[in-house]
């Protein structure tokens, strides 16, 4: 312990303790218990119980926090002259939140230089806001500053993440159609050279019938779907040895090209035989190089045409996502919100089954979209790392009146009892340091109770976590959020007023 009559001193020259009674400081004396630091001391570490109520006297704290694998700085709270803070009463504690709510601290303490602090144990911190209303008074309106400075910081960091995770979702999505183009455009500039040597030596050797006969064949190769070849690897392999051999014994130097190309729309030997039937023997290794340069080239068109449908479908969900092209507030279609934020989180899906279940038809509700979206990608996130990989994801929605109620389910492990009725509660997280805030769920809460007037529950056992979100319809004399409200007359005392 230190001596009473240098800490009673110190105390009294605090802002924090400023104009209290003798008596007062003589109990603060007594209940404190002082500390010195040296620089890069731990006062306390993120994840430890929360013991102590500090009450900075001399040098320097750092407030940190480690977010996502990295430490953040949260704050730096300093009595040296000069320092940003020294104004600050808010800066002269801290510890009070967590200390109050007898949890863990929520970031790490380290001296920069030496400094003095006094310690609070919790039943003498919330003594003291009893036996001290002034102090009562100064700390509670920090205490709730810091507690909504935390929850926008974790809103910011939430969007973050949510950007994070929408690039993510499009780098991956982009990924296979930006190959596809790349691969065709390199094969076009070899094609084209070989396809017009081709044409100009099938040109001068066919006839008209059998340009025809040839034209057909490309015709019908075309009207084939993609993939409509054997199912299986060993019998596409066949299929493709089997088209080659009968090439490259009538004629074609190189048959691997055209029996690809013919084996993946399901054209067989026979196919060729048929075509073959129309042509002069002495004319059918033209007919076959020039059928499959320019099948070759026709392949490499479709896979660019279908690459730039797959990056449209990318934007189109990106949009549906992010709603780029709408008010803050509309009608929403919670399917499409849905859909939207299951093709952002496809990655992080990887190995799990997705199951939809959607009632037809779903109303439309009032409702901020992007904030909406949020909400689907904080639980569906949850469920994907709570399944690690593997396991299925159920997702529901379906119409009550006017309300729509939408459940996200999984079968990992479950949530514990014990912990269940927290799960929506600011700053408490189940998952490691770094990997979780703790807010993430009290936003989700947030933005259906509060934004948008619904409820959201959860219940939990092994193998089945259900979270159900009920959102509210509009009611019938609500117009909707562009709609003129001078052109909804609203009788006085009745209804619901334009928002």
């Amino acid at each position: 312990m230190g001596d009473t009559s240098v800490l009673a001193g110190e105390l009294r020259a605090h802002p924090l303790f400023h104009g209290l009674k003798d008596d007062e400081y003589g109990w603060l004396s007594a209940a404190a218990r002082s500390r010195e630091l040296d620089d890069g001391e731990v006062l306390f570490t993120e994840g430890t119980p929360a013991r102590f109520f500090v009450v900075l006297l001399e040098g320097e704290l750092l407030i940190s926090k480690v977010v996502d694998d990295r430490e953040e700085v949260l704050a730096r709270h300093s009595t040296r002259p000069g320092a940003e803070t020294r104004a600050s009463l808010a800066h002269t504690f801290t510890g009070e939140l967590c200390v109050l709510a007898g949890d863990a601290y929520l970031a790490t303490a380290t001296s920069v230089g030496h400094s003095r602090v006094a310690l609070y144990e919790r039943d003498s911190f919330l003594q003291m806001l009893v036996r001290t209303p002034r102090v009562s008074e100064l700390v509670i309106p920090v205490l709730a500053l810091r507690a909504q400075d935390m929850i926008v910081s974790a809103g910011r960091r939430s969007t973050l993440a949510s950007l994070g995770t929408l690039a993510a979702g499009i780098a991956h999505e982009l990924n296979n159609p930006v190959a596809a183009v790349t691969r065709a455009i390199g094969e076009l500039d070899d094609a084209v050279a070989e396809l017009e040597e081709a044409a100009g030596a099938w040109g001068r050797t066919g006839t008209e019938s059998e340009r025809a006969a040839v034209h057909a064949a490309q015709r019908d190769w075309l009207a084939r779907p993609r993939g409509s070849g054997p199912g299986d690897a060993l019998g596409m392999s066949r299929l493709e040895e089997s088209l080659q051999d009968w090439a490259e014994d009538h004629g074609l130097d190189d048959g691997a090209c055209l029996a690809e190309l013919l084996a993946e729309r399901g054209a067989d030997v026979a196919w060729l035989t048929d075509l073959a039937g129309r042509l002069r023997e002495d004319h059918l290794p033209a007919a076959l190089r020039y059928l499959s340069e320019s099948l070759r080239v026709r392949s490499s068109a479709v896979d660019v045409r279908e690459a730039g449908t797959r990056v449209s479908a990318i934007v189109r969900n990106t949009k549906e996502y992010t709603n780029l092209d709408r008010a803050p507030e509309s009608d929403v279609d919670v399917r499409e919100g849905l859909e939207a934020t299951l093709a952002m989180l496809r990655p992080q899906l990887a190995g799990i089954t997705v199951v939809r279940d959607y009632a037809t038809p779903l109303p439309r509700i009032p409702g901020y979209p992007t904030e909406l979206n949020q909400v689907w990608t904080n639980l569906i996130d949850n469920a994907a790392g709570a399944m690690a990989g593997g396991g299925r994801l159920r997702i529901s929605a379906r119409g009550e009146g006017t309300c729509v109620v939408v459940e996200i389910a999984d079968t990992g492990p479950g949530i514990d009892p014990a912990v269940l009725p927290r799960v929506f509660e600011p700053f408490f997280t189940t998952k490691d340091i770094g990997s979780g805030t703790g807010l993430g769920l009290h936003l989700t809460h947030r933005i259906v109770t509060r934004r948008h007037r619904g409820s959201i529950t959860v219940r939990s056992c092994p193998g089945d976590t259900r979270f159900l979100v009920r959102l509210p319809g509009r009611a019938a004399d609500e117009p909707a959020p562009d709609a003129d409200p001078r052109a909804v007359p609203v009788a006085a005392g009745s209804g619901s007023p334009p928002r």
